[in-house]
């Protein structure tokens, strides 16, 4: 049955029923409600919900139960996950699940509490030191945020990874119809690796410290091996109206989500555009966009950002076709209009654009800042 939710309390709830076992948070706009909400749930059902003094604190807390084999998790915002960046190579190191969810805003600095896609970098190419690989998933709506967390849980779980989601205040403070799924029970066996005590075993440890460079090259190799099987098998994206399109608009999460109503009304006028939506930021589908440059003529990336994922689109595609780019910034959220204007001017446009030089999109968007949109 579905049930008006807000996107940050669907989101935790959606975690309790998957099985979170413990939560560790600093509160942070826009992602508060999500800690506000665990802090009377998780007691309610006798479960570990702790309010750390900072950000630091709150996921060192999430490193140390994690290594208990339970299901653990956090949820920030942009410079509350900063400030998690030592404690989240820590957990890569050690190799122990967890789910860390990011509810983006403006930025850089403090910037505003405004809805944002800056974050990109930060969570799909590590973020903190060291090479690791962490999976990032990015809904676009209500119900995939209560979707993805169970989703989240299991893969980090499988993998013995981190699992980053991504969202943009805008789904976290949104109201919209979502079903919840059911209470999942809670295990009564944890894996062999897990700090469970040694009674009537051998002691065991859990460190991400390897002072021998053998060893750390070990590790190293061991993540990557292991990345490699993520690039595999656990890519995830969404296409709409695909089959005969020329033009692909590439976005994930709200920018997608506001895209899909610009390719709607395109279709309606007989532009032949469609749109890819990537769910799965890491790994990244770029074996599919490869094949969206064999068919396609163009592609028009749309993110609320400087264009972080288009360097992403761009390798993939490897200048086969042009690749046009529109965003906006600091916590702006595109409108369908906007959009739609462009799908226009890239189907009425033939001359090939470089996606890497974005002084043409800047152009167009100081107009638009300046008209006052």
């Amino acid at each position: 049955m579905k049930q008006l939710l807000k996107g940050n309390e669907a989101f935790a709830e959606a975690a309790v029923r998957a099985g979170c076992e413990g939560f560790f948070g600093y509160p942070i706009t826009p992602s508060t409600e999500f800690l506000e909400y665990m802090a009377r749930r998780m007691p309610e059902l006798g479960r570990a919900f702790v309010q750390a003094e900072s950000e630091v604190a709150a996921i060192n807390m999430v490193y140390g139960a994690a290594c208990t084999g339970k299901r653990v998790m956090t949820a920030s915002s942009s410079p509350g996950v900063s400030l998690m960046m030592e404690g989240i190579s820590y957990i890569a190191g050690t190799e122990v699940p967890v789910v860390i969810v990011n509810v983006m805003r403006g930025g850089p600095g403090l910037g505003n509490i405004a809805p944002s896609q800056g974050d990109y970098n930060q969570m799909v190419k590590g973020g903190g030191h060291g090479d690791y690989f962490p999976l990032v998933l990015a809904p676009a709506s209500v119900q995939e945020a209560v979707d993805y967390i169970s989703l989240a849980f299991d893969l980090a779980e499988k993998y013995r990874s981190i699992v980053n989601i991504v969202v943009d205040g805008n789904i976290g403070q949104m109201m919209e119809p979502a079903e919840l799924p059911p209470m999942r029970a809670l295990p009564t066996e944890y894996p062999d690796w897990a700090i469970t005590g040694a009674e009537g075993r051998p002691a065991q440890s859990l460190s991400s410290i390897y002072i021998d460079p053998h060893d750390e090259e070990v590790t190293n190799i061991r993540l990557l091996r292991r990345w490699m099987e993520i690039e595999k098998n656990e890519v995830r994206y969404k296409e709409y109206y695909m089959d005969d399109a020329e033009i692909v608009v590439i976005g994930f999460g709200t920018a997608g989500r506001v895209a899909s109503s610009a390719v709607r009304e395109a279709r309606e006028e007989g532009i032949k555009v469609g749109l890819f939506r990537p769910i799965t930021l890491a790994p990244f589908p770029k074996k599919e966009i490869a094949a969206i440059a064999e068919r396609a003529k163009r592609i028009l990336v749309v993110e609320m950002n400087t264009g972080m994922m288009l360097d992403d689109v761009n390798l993939a595609v490897e200048g086969r076709i042009p690749v046009e780019f529109y965003g906006r910034l600091g916590g702006v959220t595109p409108f369908p209009d906007e959009i739609m204007d462009e799908i226009k001017r890239v189907a009425a446009n033939d001359a090939p654009v470089n996606g890497n030089n974005r002084t043409l999109w800047l152009d167009r968007l100081e107009k638009i800042v300046e008209g006052g949109k």
